[in-house]
């Protein structure tokens, strides 16, 4: 069994058991997680949500709060000896898919 939620802006394929990383939500660490937002539902059969699925819900549990990778941001204009670099970590939100509940 599986579904599709709607967090951060984007859409995740979510099974019982998987691991995701999704966009940084306000909620402490070992704590549970309800999404409400379910656009998909499948089993055997699946039920496509106009725009989400009545009654349907994911159940998550917070594993870790972290930063991502430094990604580099190397700006330069040429002829002008105008240069600057600057770094960004994302925040984002480790989640353990625990149930779906249907």
């Amino acid at each position: 069994m599986y579904a599709i939620i709607e967090t951060g802006g984007k859409q995740v394929r979510v099974e019982v058991g998987s691991r995701i990383y999704v966009e940084k939500l306000d909620v402490e660490v070992n704590t549970t997680v309800t999404f409400d937002k379910v656009l998909l539902v499948a089993d055997k059969k699946a039920t496509v949500g106009t725009p989400y699925v009545k009654g349907a819900t994911v159940v998550a549990k917070v594993e870790k709060q972290g930063l991502s990778k430094k990604i580099r941001v190397f700006t330069y204009k040429n002829k002008t000896n105008e240069r600057r670099s600057k770094g960004h970590r994302q925040p984002y939100t480790c989640l353990v898919i625990e149930s779906i509940n249907a």
